[in-house]
């Protein structure tokens, strides 16, 4: 990664392209395994480190490589300068290795990134991030680790904080061998309209009744960290959280949306992995309760017969994904994007481990407010990443960067694509 001066005007261009505010209310469910569509185009991506492949890509966009030689790139955000940071787990061991990234410098030519500076070294497990600006006009960088979610006053054009973090929050940190299970290390930031932090908390474990609150959990809090409280439960490991839409002053202005991750215990083919609206005091159930296609049933080892919580009652999936498909990052595309886009979420399918079950692997795209009865399946946006049983990325994050374009990672490769209208 080797340092290379700015040119002014991609510069220009790119800050003048890369503003992204979400601002439609929506809120249909919706429900489906993925349709592989046969409007997907083949584009060959050859890496620097030898390895090429083909991924499949929606007729019309393109997809090329903007960072490569990272390690375990994560999530996103745009910074209030228009620089785009990104953390990097390293590896999938609890590790104090991990980094948050700037990616300066987009190309429009080559449809890359010229410079990755390191802004933050020597973290433990940095899965998210994000950025606000308070009341007073001062901007926050917010970063959520394992152990404790700290902010950072943001400077802008600085590549590494002079300003002291503060932690607003602690969170169980005993790493993978906890008594209790030690499973979910990764915790996610969010901001919403309403000037809250919201932060998920994984589960301790696969499937159990758990000892502390916070676990399986959303937290609210204010932007300092004060008045912490638990927001939204039963979610067993919520790794993708976004805030969509921006305005008003309270949750009219928006909602909250997660994706989450099913229990392991119940064979190949449920429980579904699903995405959410989260409201103020929702309870989705785990460990009692559990979504197969748009049925919510009983947990028979946790919940046999019902008797410990109705699970009928349960919020609805907004989507359902097939069992094992691991969802992670998502974003909305709204009424200002082409017609491919506007209205639609983009959702990543990390992937299962048991490779031969084929699930998750891709990006799905799912229909927004517009026209749907709730019925419709996930289809397809990208997928190759596992062909023949060779695995050759699994996405996590995607952001927004123009109307017609995102950035995606993947943190089985080390890699961050661009993708956009041709």
């Amino acid at each position: 990664m080797l340092p290379v001066r700015l040119f002014s005007l991609v510069l220009a261009v790119s800050a003048l392209c890369w503003g992204f505010e979400s601002s439609r209310a929506i809120g249909t469910p919706h429900s489906g395994s993925p349709t592989s569509s046969p409007q997907l185009i083949p584009h060959r991506i050859s890496l620097a480190n030898g390895k090429s492949f083909d991924l499949n890509v929606a007729e019309g966009f393109s997809i090329k490589v903007a960072a490569q030689g990272l390690k375990r790139v994560r999530f996103m955000a745009k910074s209030p300068d228009q620089r785009i940071f990104l953390t990097d787990m390293y590896n999938l061991a609890d590790n104090k290795r991990g980094t948050v990234y700037i990616l300066d410098g987009f190309d429009l030519a080559t449809k890359s990134f010229a410079k990755v500076t390191p802004y933050l070294t020597g973290l433990r497990n940095p899965n998210s991030i994000a950025f606000y600006k308070d009341e007073q006009g001062v901007d926050w960088f917010y970063l959520a680790l394992t152990d404790r979610l700290v902010r950072y006053k943001y400077i802008a054009g600085e590549n590494t904080p002079t300003a002291t973090p503060v932690t607003l929050a602690t969170f169980p940190d005993y790493g993978l061998s906890y008594k209790y299970g030690g499973w979910h290390l990764t915790r996610t930031v969010a901001i919403g309209s309403n000037g809250k932090i919201y932060v998920s908390v994984g589960s301790s474990c696969n499937a159990c009744e758990e000892k502390e609150e916070v676990r399986a959990s959303i937290l609210e809090m204010d932007a300092d960290g004060k008045n912490q409280k638990r927001f939204a439960h039963g979610l067993r490991n919520a790794v993708g959280l976004r805030w969509i839409g921006n305005r008003g002053s309270d949750l009219q202005g928006g909602n909250l949306f997660a994706t989450n991750m099913g229990s392991d215990h119940l064979g190949d083919h449920k429980p579904a992995d699903t995405m959410y609206k989260v409201n103020a005091g929702d309870n989705f159930g785990w460990p009692y309760c559990f979504q197969s296609g748009a049925a919510r049933l009983s947990d028979p080892k946790f919940n046999p017969g019902g008797k410990k919580l109705n699970c009928r009652n349960r919020p609805a999936a907004y989507a359902a994904f097939d069992a094992h498909s691991s969802p992670l990052g998502l974003e909305y595309f709204d009424g200002d994007n082409g017609e491919k886009l506007r209205d639609t979420f983009l959702v990543g399918l990390h992937g299962s481990t048991k490779k031969n079950l084929k699930r998750g692997y891709r990006v799905v795209q799912l229909p927004g407010s517009a026209g749907s009865d709730g019925s419709a399946a996930p289809e397809d946006f990208i997928n190759g990443f596992l062909e023949a049983g060779k695995v050759h990325g699994r996405p996590v994050d995607i952001l927004r960067v123009e109307p017609d374009a995102f950035l995606l990672t993947d943190d089985y490769a080390g890699v961050v694509y661009y993708v956009s209208r041709n």
